[in-house]
């Protein structure tokens, strides 16, 4: 069989363990376990729910069981060496949980037992993401592959006068007056960066829903929300100011309102200065804490990202990670006003931190050139497409692990898990598309799934603590 074959079935054993493992990890399943008593069989009816539960995740473990020694068996003869070992170490590790799995069934389910069940299928999902990352690698890797050299930038270049700067090239009485404040507004508006604002509010909210579940209250949400809004919009306006030089270089950011001149730069940075005023106002109506915090993700996008990350350590997009991580904690704390029995949120923040380079990795590889017109040393421009690729691979693997973790940590139910796993899915066999197409096309497609699989769990998360 060929490789691209072995590939697929690799990559649908690597869906259907997750499948395994997220099911696993949620209290419907060991209830399900409970009222179930034995095994491989239920002495309890198939009628009763719980008991069709617990029947059908040993089912699909058995379709699972079978995938995978198939999978081993096609693959051997055209794995690498270390592609063999990953696979060998999950064949051996799935009887062995199976086997956990089994004794939990029978004898209870104690605390430790359990949770080495789930460690021994998060093992086990690892190593068969490793493998796939490492087959994906061989099979489509370009040993010659030479990275682009970055041209030297500096970001908020001393040269730009930021009071004498010309304004737009377009005299203002040419512009009727009505159309010249749309312009303005507009200007500003962009800003703002309003793109990132959905995403970063729906990570807010599921901070809060996990936090309060049905409890949540309107107005904190409302004023949650409104704070993040202003934060993000103040951070978006630094970020402008800080890199309107470098942004004239890049196509992307060509016809940003700093980089065409359509807003002076003393008025961006009294616009962000006025923001992130607001924005401490607004929290400040729910507590010190989730102002604190709204005021550290301003300083750390605007400065620790924008002046010192992006521009000097391949690491940028890894790091910078932590800034858009920090509402699931504002929403939490705006909820509980301590940091408490945060693990939760910090769960929550970690399925973000670990989302972001799997999510702007596929971003770097469609603008990889216009990177290295900025200056900027993101991972393709430094190590290449194909250690990229794989990059993009680890951390959506360590993502989905994330995401277990959270379902284990909260009591997050069906929803959730049937959210993870088919957006899951699709953000893998976006990334598999990815690494055999290597074309700007795919990478906007994997960037796209991206967005999907957070997005869609984002609203699980919501639905599931409040809802269901």
């Amino acid at each position: 069989m060929s490789r691209p074959r072995f590939t697929s079935l690799l990559a649908a054993t690597l869906v259907g363990v997750y499948l395994l493992v997220v099911v696993g990890a949620t209290t419907s399943l060991a209830d399900a376990v409970a009222a179930c008593g034995t095994w491989p069989t239920c002495s309890g009816p198939v009628t009763d729910p719980q008991v069709a539960v617990a029947l059908g995740h040993r089912l699909v473990a058995v379709v699972v069981g079978l995938l995978g020694l198939a999978t081993a068996v096609v693959g051997w003869s055209v794995a690498t060496t270390r592609v063999r070992l990953a696979l060998l170490v999950a064949g051996v590790g799935y009887p062995i949980q199976a086997g956990a799995g089994a004794f939990v069934a029978l004898e209870g389910a104690p605390d430790l037992l359990t949770g080495t069940h789930l460690l021994a299928g998060t093992a086990i999902f690892t190593a068969l993401a490793l493998a796939l990352a490492w087959q994906l690698e061989a099979e489509t890797g370009d040993s010659d592959e030479s990275p682009v050299h970055a041209a030297d930038s500096s970001v908020g270049d001393a040269s730009d006068d930021p009071v004498d700067t010309p304004p737009a090239a377009v005299p203002t009485g040419t512009v009727p007056p009505v159309d010249r404040a749309k312009r303005v507004v507009w200007a500003y508006f962009q800003l703002m960066k309003p793109r990132l604002m959905w995403l970063l509010c729906l990570v807010a909210s599921a901070g809060m829903a996990l936090a309060a579940g049905s409890n949540l209250r309107l107005d904190t949400v409302v004023l949650t929300l409104l704070g993040g809004v202003l934060s993000i919009g103040a951070s978006g306006t630094f970020n402008h100011v800080l890199e309107r030089d470098v942004d004239k270089k890049m196509n992307r950011t060509s016809d940003r309102p700093l980089a065409k001149h359509e807003v002076p730069v003393r008025n961006a940075l009294a616009f962000g200065g006025a923001l992130t005023v607001l924005s401490l106002v607004a929290f400040l109506q729910v507590n010190v804490l989730a102002a604190a915090l709204g005021f550290v993700a301003i300083v750390f996008y605007s400065v620790v990202y924008t002046l010192i990350l992006k521009p000097n350590t391949v690491q940028n997009t890894v790091i910078g990670g932590a800034a858009g991580a920090l509402p699931a904690l504002i929403g939490w704390v705006a909820v509980t006003g301590t940091t408490n029995d945060v693990l939760p949120g910090l769960a929550l923040a970690g399925v973000i931190f670990l989302w972001t380079p799997a999510h702007f990795y596929n971003l770097a590889l469609a603008y990889k050139d216009d990177y290295a017109r900025g200056g900027f040393p993101m991972m393709p421009v430094v190590r290449g497409e194909t250690v990229t690729r794989k990059h993009i691979l680890w951390y959506l693997a360590a993502t989905l692990v994330a995401a277990t973790a959270l379902t284990a940590l909260t009591g997050l139910g069906w929803l959730y898990a049937g959210a993870t796993v088919v957006f899951g899915g699709v953000f893998l066999w976006a990334v598999v598309r990815l690494h055999h197409e290597q074309t700007e096309s795919a990478a906007f497609r994997a960037f796209h799934a991206s967005n999907a699989y957070l997005g869609t769990v984002l609203v699980a998360v919501v639905l599931d603590a409040i809802v269901v």
